[in-house]
């Protein structure tokens, strides 16, 4: 195919991408303000704590409900609607003197955030043929990577020229611009609002659409067992995450500097893997992707979860950064894959909310048991839980018989 075809057929795809890219590096920008400014705010760095406890909170806030909406409603104009509500409580939030204003609001902007995520998934999913996602998800973790670099180098030229609070207004920005691309991207739906929009919101529908959820779990038990297994995965990064800058400190004894030159390794491997992904990702197999990514990205945390120095902790912070997105090219697949279209908010939104429980749950028993035992303790016993649950998810991607969800031609769900 000519490069002129090439860039006929992908043309939206990346628009869609050059938006996305916009919105993570200007999340990134409002990330890090939004921490310095609590932090000037309280003195308190358990008020910044605070704001990643929002997060979790939001979803299990929104997520039984929201599915209901974004499988009913137009979604590229849901999603505008989303980032333009995102950003005029943005813009609001440096004209708040209350920690707790600071909060509601924060947890409004994540409440959205929330929405956006299952929203934006369908409508990828309902936009790029079966053919191309695999290599569409290798350049979004391309954009991700660079976002994850970016972002920070751009909020800390803003905190040299000014304060975080114009750092704000540049994600406000951000978004708006995202907004305005998703605006010309092609509606994938043809009305308005799909054909279920005319049922109103209401517990009952809520009921039933958990049902729907529920039965479609049923009987493909083996797309939600691999669902569940590649979440549970992600489940321990959060609560090994958690405890990574204790670790770093009162474990490695590492400096302000260090620590920030292991962010920055950890930085360097999520664009190097990213870029390997992205050159080789046509010859990599889907069950692989998922599989060998997520092991390696385990055997990255145990590396650091047993280092007793700089150098080994460099060594497994690249090698965990560095497997993120091979693993998640081959998740996101997977799932726009196997998961029909017409209910993916809902399931999506659902299983998110799980997620997020166990998130909190996780990062509450880690910090827990580190308090009554030690970090490093729970540092392992975290990267040795992951890496047995990756090992169950390569021996059940791999199983032949199983083959057929890894392909891009239809498949019939089916249990396990």
């Amino acid at each position: 195919m000519s490069i002129k075809k090439v860039m006929e057929s992908w043309k939206y795809h990346f628009i869609l991408l050059f938006g996305i890219g916009v919105s993570n590096v200007g999340a990134w920008v409002y990330h890090i303000a939004l921490n310095l400014i609590v932090l000037d705010m309280t003195g308190s760095p358990l008020a910044v704590t605070g704001l990643y406890i929002l997060k979790p909170l939001a979803t299990l806030f929104t997520n039984g409900w929201s599915g209901s909406l974004i499988d009913r409603l137009n979604k590229k104009h849901l999603m505008v609607g989303l980032n333009i509500f995102q950003v005029i409580f943005i813009a609001f939030l440096p004209l708040l003197s209350s920690l707790w204003g600071v909060y509601c609001f924060v947890f409004v902007i994540n409440m959205a955030s929330s929405m956006f995520a299952p929203t934006s998934m369908t409508y990828m999913t309902k936009l790029i043929p079966k053919d191309q996602r695999k290599k569409f998800n290798s350049l979004r973790s391309l954009i991700d990577s660079g976002a994850f670099l970016i972002g920070p180098a751009i909020a800390g030229l803003l905190f040299m020229i000014g304060t975080p609070t114009y750092a704000i207004y540049i994600n406000a920005i951000a978004l708006f611009l995202s907004g305005l691309l998703i605006s010309i991207m092609p509606d994938v739906e043809k009305e308005g609002f799909t054909k279920a929009a005319q049922e109103k919101l209401s517990f009952n529908l809520m009921r039933k659409d958990w049902k729907l959820v529920l039965d479609f779990s049923r009987q493909s038990v083996y797309i939600m067992f691999i669902y569940f297994l590649f979440s549970a995965v992600t489940v321990m990064t959060w609560g090994v995450d958690s405890l990574e800058a204790a670790f770093a400190k009162e474990v490695l004894y590492l400096s302000d500097r260090d620590y920030g030159f292991l962010v920055s390794i950890a930085g360097a491997g999520i664009l190097i893997g990213s870029i390997v992904n992205t050159l080789f990702v046509k010859k990599l197999a889907i069950s692989w992707l998922i599989g060998i990514g997520s092991i390696i990205l385990s055997l990255g945390y145990i590396t650091f979860s047993f280092s007793n120095g700089f150098l080994m902790a460099a060594i497994g912070c690249f090698i965990l950064s560095f497997s993120l997105a091979f693993a998640n090219t081959g998740f996101y697949t997977f799932y726009q894959n196997n998961i029909p279209v017409d209910v993916m908010g809902r399931i999506g939104s659902v299983y998110g909310l799980l997620e997020a429980f166990f998130i909190i749950i996780i990062m509450s028993v880690c910090g827990i048991m580190a308090e009554l035992l030690s970090i490093q303790f729970v540092v392992i016993s975290g990267a040795l839980i992951m890496l047995l649950l990756s090992i169950i998810l390569f021996i059940f991607n791999i199983q032949p018989s199983k083959a057929k969800f890894y392909t891009v031609s239809p498949v019939d769900t089916e249990g396990m």
